[in-house]
């Protein structure tokens, strides 16, 4: 009596293996891709994110020690110290006669000025720092001046920035005396693997 050899596959067997592979396959791949998006997406929200709390320390600070003091005769003739204008919007490198950069500098969307002293000679000597916020290309930036028209740094705060949805606002007329209380800088930044992200920066002054 034979036997029937079971060893191997038929055709027909062969090609139903190779059908289920397939799905098994495409759907693993899928799974794959799938993840790989998601990976994308979250480390671009993070970057963004990262790029957004950065901004906030700085903005924090920068805004905070905002404010000139008017030690001239007319300003202390009152008997008290008042403040000059401190903000300024849109401003050119050398906006109001307080230069920090040169001609190359791209006009800041605005600039804090405070009050400088330097105390290492005999008598104190009073400068002005200037911090400006500008945008080259998509990109947000800080440059500083310490009593001095040559910046002492300049860094990115935020990266992929939509330069269409850039605002500045104050509590009060930005550019005026008395300076504003509270100063907000909104932009959103966008990337393509993630949703745009608003930023919204809001620092109160510690003077008064």
């Amino acid at each position: 009596m034979c036997m029937n050899d079971d060893d191997g596959f038929t055709l027909i067997e062969l090609l139903i293996a190779i059908v289920v592979l397939g799905i098994i396959v495409l759907g693993f791949g899928n799974v794959l891709i799938a993840a790989f998006r998601n990976t994308d997406a979250t480390s671009a929200r993070l970057q963004l994110s990262h790029d957004a709390q950065i901004s906030s320390a700085y903005f924090a600070q920068d805004f905070a020690a905002t404010g000139r003091r008017d030690y001239s005769a007319a300003g202390a003739a009152s008997g008290t110290v008042t403040f000059l204008p401190s903000v300024q919007t849109n401003a050119a490198y050398n906006a109001g006669g307080v230069t920090c950069g040169t001609a190359a500098t791209p006009t800041a969307l605005l600039r804090l000025l405070s009050d400088d002293w330097d105390y290492s000679g005999p008598s104190p000597v009073m400068g002005t720092d200037v911090v400006a916020y500008y945008l080259s290309g998509t990109e947000l930036h800080r440059l500083k001046c310490v009593a001095a028209s040559t910046p002492s740094s300049d860094v990115v705060l935020a990266h992929f920035v939509d330069t269409s949805t850039v605002t500045v606002t104050c509590s009060s007329t930005c550019t005026a005396t008395p300076i504003p209380q509270q100063m907000t800088l909104a932009f959103t930044v966008t990337m393509p693997s993630a949703d745009p992200y608003p930023v919204t920066l809001t620092s109160q002054r510690r003077q008064s």
